[in-house]
């Protein structure tokens, strides 16, 4: 009975060891099929990941392909300032899962009335309408204190700390009235050497003695331009000025520049050049003899100021009996070309028996035809010997801050000229040859400036740049896994290049599927 008892016993038991056993290796397949579900969901998020960054190079080789056409044909097809070309792009298809199409868009924040930034638009942002931190130091060749000037402008922005920037962007150790040089930054805990020249990114700055993050970026943790909803959430907006949300860097770039090639893709005529002869070949290529002839012969006589009567001089047109001397040379050059406008000079003339004899010649550009010649003028003529020139300040979108900063503007001036513009913004339809340069301010009826202040204004100052700034996301129509890029995007060249390329991937986009453009029905 014993022994029966016992067989009972360790049948049950091996009974319980093959139920454990088998329950274990239940759970370890269970758990290794688990573990093989969130490897393969990992290995497609991965995957999925890396397309969507393809997708941004994508958008990418669209935006710099749109950018090699000619601005008429740019201008056909929407422009560049908010055109529905830019957003919801498919580049990726999935016949089988629609879902997984996926798409790039570019997007920008847009303008308020005053240029600062409001909600979003698809498109491109000139890099002109901000302020070139790279540049400064010309500023002050134009004007003494040019620079810090053009800094104060930037809200919450200090004399010391203008200064500062400007130390850390000369090239010598000498110290402005409240900057600092490399003394400062030796003394630090972690010692570092002042840059002393052009800065390679805005984070630079925060290099610069009196420079934050709140300061250069404001409440804009993510970094992409416009002011989402969880960043108003997550920060004190009663606590920011208004136009310091999104920081410093909304109003400043290290790249802007435009073209300084007429519109048929050529260099302008640099009327300043030492080479007459070649000179007078190119006004003959574009202008009549009237035009090319008082231009040599302003350069070689220089500006005539007197009194016609009290010198007993003739007035006469520049035609052809003018005698221009090859190897006289061209001491005179223009500061600008609107020093053309109502300008005098002298020049030897045949009269009637072949004697020479020396008369006066006036400009073909006055102040009664400036509407008609001055697109000819901007467009053809220029006073900078190079393909570009970087960065004067875009009228037509910087915000009121940067505008107020120019030299020779005013409240008055500044309230006409954003009154004004808003036309153009508000219809990228219209076309107005003048409003292509920035002397409609001189041009147009009323003028908003006159001809003194435009001279003034005119070495700060353009109605269009032709480097942009691209934000670009990849993404898929199920919002599984995004990218993100910023890029920044050289069109003076006939292909544009890039300039800059930063991955913001890591960074929350703030966008929805829903704003960045989805075929998914709901």
């Amino acid at each position: 009975m014993t022994d029966r008892n016992s067989r009972k016993s360790k049948s049950g038991f091996v009974l319980i060891v093959v139920l454990v056993v088998v329950m274990v290796m239940a759970l370890s397949a269970y758990t290794f099929s688990l573990l093989m579900i969130a490897e393969n969901h990992t290995t497609r998020l991965m995957g999925r990941q890396i397309q969507s960054r393809y997708l941004v190079e994508s958008g990418v080789d669209f935006t710099r392909m749109f950018l090699a056409r000619d601005r008429d044909s740019i201008r056909e097809l929407g422009g560049i300032w908010d055109n529905t070309m830019f957003q919801n792009q498919p580049v990726s298809i999935n016949l089988e899962n629609p879902a997984e199409i996926g798409r790039f868009t570019v997007i920008s924040s847009s303008l308020d009335v005053d240029g600062n930034p409001e909600g979003f638009r698809f498109g491109l942002t000139d890099e002109s309408a901000k302020l070139n931190l790279n540049t400064l130091i010309h500023a002050d060749t134009w004007i003494p204190g040019g620079g810090r000037q053009l800094l104060m402008a930037l809200p919450l922005m200090t004399e010391d700390v203008a200064d500062a920037i400007m130390d850390w962007l000369d090239a010598d150790d000498e110290l402005r009235d409240y900057g600092t040089e490399g003394s400062y930054y030796a003394s630090q805990s972690t010692p570092y050497a002042a840059k002393n020249g052009p800065m390679d990114s805005l984070e630079e700055l925060l290099l610069v003695r009196g420079v934050t993050p709140q300061l250069l970026f404001g409440m804009d943790s993510n970094h992409n331009g416009i002011l989402d909803l969880d960043e108003q959430y997550n920060s004190d907006v009663a606590a920011y000025d208004p136009e310091m949300q999104l920081g410093w860097a909304s109003y400043l770039t290290l790249y802007s520049k435009e073209s300084n090639l007429n519109p048929s893709g050529l260099q302008r005529i640099y009327i300043n050049s030492d080479d007459i002869d070649q000179l007078y070949d190119d006004l003959r290529s574009v202008f009549n003899e009237e035009w090319s002839t008082f231009i040599i012969s302003y350069r070689q006589n220089g500006p005539y100021t007197g009194d016609p009567e009290d010198d007993d001089l003739e007035v006469a047109p520049a035609r052809r009996y003018i005698e221009i001397d090859p190897e006289k040379r061209a001491d005179q050059t223009f500061s600008q070309v609107l020093d053309l406008i109502d300008a005098r000079t002298t020049a030897e003339a045949v009269d009637e028996e072949g004697d020479l004899e020396t008369v006066i010649l006036e400009s073909p550009v006055n102040s009664l035809n400036l509407p008609q010649v001055m697109p000819l003028v901007m467009a053809n003529l220029t006073t900078v010997d190079g393909d570009n020139i970087p960065g004067r300040i875009n009228i037509m979108q910087a915000p009121r801050r940067i505008l107020q900063s120019i030299p020779g503007m005013t409240e008055e001036i500044l309230d006409d000229i954003i009154r004004r513009r808003e036309y153009e913004l508000d219809d990228p339809g219209f076309v107005d040859l003048n409003r292509t340069y920035e002397t409609w301010l001189l041009v147009e009826t009323p003028p908003i400036v006159d001809l003194p202040t435009m001279k003034t204004m005119l070495p700060f100052i353009c109605c269009s740049g032709d480097v942009y700034r691209a934000e670009i996301v990849g993404y898929f129509d199920d919002s599984v896994a995004t990218s993100r890029a910023e890029v920044i995007l050289d069109s003076t060249v006939p292909v544009p290049r890039i300039l800059f390329w930063r991955d913001k991937s890591h960074l929350q986009s703030g966008y929805t599927i829903d704003t960045l453009g989805t075929d998914l029905q709901q």
